[in-house]
């Protein structure tokens, strides 16, 4: 590598600066001190290497190869350590359809969560087995099948839009539900989370609700059940169709598997659509926080219709109670106005016998008082006029006045008491205008 000298001007000194005015010497110069300088750096490293073990060049390039595989090896190995089957190393690599990609690269228990940076250290450790260079190196006479499905299933797992059509049928990812008897005997959820969580891999929405515990609120766990009656998944079994024929003459062999592929999908995709319906019905009937949450929502329809009943019955009891009151009101008012009508019955009868009463008074007073005449029988003419005069003063006063009368006539007999009386009572009518002038001529004196 070339060196490049680089030169930097010292900085302007001030003006009027001096060296023997303004130097100052703290310290004197050390004396000079002798050390060994260590070379270090990857090509001394590598020089000392080969010099070390009298390795050329290339051997040493060939062993640190070797030795950087096996690290490789040895890295992976903590994460992709699963044993190969011997039958799947004498597959057919013509058959790749049928084989299992993720096991063919040693990444079983990962499959559809396997990464990117995982299928490809994969790949990198197979091929660093499997290669046939590596293998004729080594004196093996086994063909290169098991190669080529390396490479299939590296080039399928690596292709986003491939590895999702495999993915969509993938059964070795796939979890069998429990049976109705190993659920009442096991955990519900234990069993049945990762059976949700495999049938999650094919959700269109993400993320997908999961299953929750026996702590879960009925909300959460109908809307788990919601998502998952109404599923949008994106199964669309491509990778199982038949293979169009490449033949461009042939366009009606190729449009008529075409069509055969479509009502092949169509159908799994009914078939699969119907297989997640059962799974979801058989877990809701069996989970028990909806027998829970049953018994709650019928435990209050039960008391909500106690306390509607109860509410009538109350309704009832009181409207019957309104009823009995009103009538108990309406017999004590028919009580209370029947009494009163007696009692007005009686007042009036007493208001009448007290009219006659005092009628009686007026008329026995000039009756007692021999209608004005002094000694001797009255004329019959003398009475009827006394009395006709009476008659007219009684027709002018209302009941108050009349028995106002009646008492200041009440036991007089004394003609002169009771005809001024009577005179007083005329002069008032007259006064009033009740009588005219003239009237009562026989009562004044």
């Amino acid at each position: 590598m070339a060196s490049t000298q680089v030169i930097l001007p010292l900085p302007i000194l001030p003006e009027g600066w001096t060296g023997e005015k303004d130097f100052r010497p703290f310290s004197s110069i050390s004396t000079a001190t002798s050390r060994n300088i260590e070379p270090v750096g990857p090509h001394f490293l590598a020089h000392a290497r080969r010099k070390r073990h009298q390795r050329t060049f290339s051997e040493d390039d060939r062993i640190q190869a070797q030795e950087k595989v096996k690290k490789v090896e040895d890295d992976d190995a903590g994460e992709i350590s699963e044993p190969e089957d011997p039958m799947l190393l004498s597959r057919d690599a013509k058959d790749w359809k049928g084989q299992d990609h993720y096991a063919v690269l040693g990444l079983s228990k990962y499959r559809y969560k396997a990464t990117e940076d995982q299928i490809k250290r994969a790949h990198r450790k197979k091929v660093l087995k499997h290669h046939p260079d590596k293998k004729a190196a080594a004196g093996s006479t086994e063909d290169d099948s098991f190669f080529k499905c390396i490479q299939k299933a590296t080039e399928i797992l690596l292709d986003p839009v491939k590895r999702r059509q495999f993915d969509s049928v993938d059964e070795a990812a796939d979890v069998d539900p429990p049976s109705k008897k190993e659920t009442q005997k096991g955990n519900f959820y234990k069993l049945w989370r990762p059976v949700f969580a495999a049938e999650a891999r094919f959700s269109k929405i993400q993320p997908v609700p999961i299953l929750g515990d026996d702590k879960s609120t009925k909300e959460e766990v109908e809307d788990f059940y919601n998502f998952w009656y109404n599923f949008d998944s994106w199964r669309s079994f491509e990778y199982q169709d038949e293979d169009v024929p490449d033949d461009n003459e042939n366009r009606d062999q190729k449009r008529y598997v075409e069509r055969k592929n479509n009502a092949a999908r169509k159908k799994k995709k009914t078939e699969d659509t119907a297989r997640l319906r059962r799974l979801v019905d058989d877990a809701l009937a069996l989970d028990e926080r909806i027998k829970k949450f049953r018994q709650q929502e019928r435990a209050h329809k039960d008391r909500r219709r106690l306390e509607k009943e109860a509410e009538a019955k109350k309704a009832a009891e009181d409207a019957v109670r309104a009823k009995e009151e009103e009538a108990r009101a309406r017999a004590e008012a028919e009580e209370r106005a029947k009494a009163e009508k007696a009692e007005g019955k009686k007042a009036k009868d007493a208001a009448k016998n007290a009219v006659k009463k005092n009628k009686r008074v007026l008329k026995g007073a000039v009756k007692d008082s021999n209608y004005f005449c002094g000694a001797g029988d009255a004329s019959a003419s003398v009475i009827d006029s006394v009395l006709s005069d009476v008659e007219l003063v009684i027709s002018k006063v209302d009941n108050e006045e009349l028995a106002a009368l009646a008492g200041k006539l009440n036991g007089k007999k004394d003609a002169k008491e009771v005809k001024s009386v009577y005179a007083e009572e005329v002069k008032r009518l007259q006064g009033e205008g009740k009588l005219k002038a003239g009237d009562g001529k026989t009562l004044l004196d």
